[in-house]
């Protein structure tokens, strides 16, 4: 028999050689996990690089829907529930023969609605009837950027252009720097400038219009239909006007560089109308529009078109009234009508 002294000691002797032998199992057991840990993290790794494209897809999905579109002011009026026989898109739409001032289409057309860029065509005509050179060369400056929407522009700052060619931008590419610069270079300023715009139409007999600057990209700047019809028909008047407007496609030299703009307008760049003037102008709260003075069938007629809610339903619009004016008892037939 052991003594309790003896005892003691061979327990303390043997302590040691256990736990090193513990210790070296374990360390074996630690290196095998580690061994299969790295072994599930490498595929692991290679699945969640793999997944990412698809997880970003729902959170640009999520964030689309919580920024909701901005309604136009057709829409919050509820003008695009009025029904009309040729079944037309815009919220507002006014056809009129130009020769003889008959109404030929109605509908909205005194509703009082922003008017995106057809802005455009008051700013040219003041500029035209101020007789001011179409040499001088005017500079686009900070001034010019667009702090109402902050949309861009391929006029940079420091771009020097004729006050001609400005306006050809404005009128046939809707080109804001260019409009607002031609505001800003009218005898006492901008300021000056939206006076001289308020003047005309009231001159006109717009009394539904009112403009707040140059461009149109301000939802203030508002008029009617009617209104728009009167503007179209002063328009019409000028050559210049008419010349810029139906432009299908510009270029301008910047530094050493040309710039190639085209209009704004397909049914311009089509070639399948015989359009005298035009404008076309797009901001949320406007919609769609679009005015021209075309030849339909023989005849000369004013259109304006205003809040339309699709891309195309303006150009669509247009197209309708072309062949329900074609088909109009009396009107002698065009080779542009369309089938059916």
């Amino acid at each position: 028999m052991f003594s309790g002294a003896v005892l003691g000691t061979a327990l303390l002797v043997g302590a040691p050689l256990v736990t090193q032998e513990a210790q070296a199992s374990t360390s074996k057991k630690v290196q095998k996990a580690q061994k299969a840990q790295k072994a599930q993290k490498a595929p692991a790794a290679k699945s969640v690089r793999k997944a990412k494209p698809a997880a970003r897809v729902p959170r640009k999905a999520a964030a689309a829907a919580v920024v909701a579109a901005r309604p136009s002011f057709g829409q919050i009026y509820g003008l695009h529930a009025t029904d009309d026989p040729l079944d037309l898109k815009s919220a507002v739409a006014f056809v009129m023969d130009q020769d003889t001032n008959e109404v030929l289409v109605s509908k909205n057309s005194q509703a009082v609605l922003p008017i995106a860029s057809i802005t455009k065509l008051m700013t040219s005509l003041v500029v035209v009837e101020a007789g001011l050179s179409m040499d001088e060369m005017l500079t686009i400056t900070d001034e010019d950027i667009d702090t109402e929407k902050g949309t861009g522009s391929r006029l940079a700052i420091g771009t020097s252009l004729s006050r001609g060619e400005m306006m050809h931008l404005a009128l046939m590419a809707s080109e804001n720097r260019a409009a607002n610069a031609l505001g800003r270079h009218y005898p006492g300023g901008l300021s000056a400038f939206v006076a001289a715009m308020n003047a005309k139409a009231e001159s006109l007999g717009m009394l539904d219009t009112r403009y707040v600057e140059p461009t149109g990209l301000s939802s203030r700047n508002q008029s009617s239909a009617k209104d728009l019809a009167t503007l179209v028909k002063v328009a019409h008047e000028y050559p210049v006007l008419r010349e810029l407007s139906t432009s299908k496609a510009h270029s301008v030299t910047v530094g050493r560089r040309q710039l190639a703009f085209q209009s704004t307008n397909g049914l311009v760049r089509s070639g399948a109308w015989d359009i005298g003037l035009q404008k076309t102008g797009f901001i949320s709260e406007a919609g769609r529009c679009l005015v021209m003075q075309a030849q339909l069938a023989g005849r000369k007629v004013i259109m304006v078109f205003l809040d339309s809610a699709g891309k195309y339903s303006r150009i669509g619009d247009a197209e309708r009234v072309r062949k329900w004016v074609s088909s109009l008892p009396g009107t002698a037939t065009s080779k542009m009508d369309l089938p059916g």
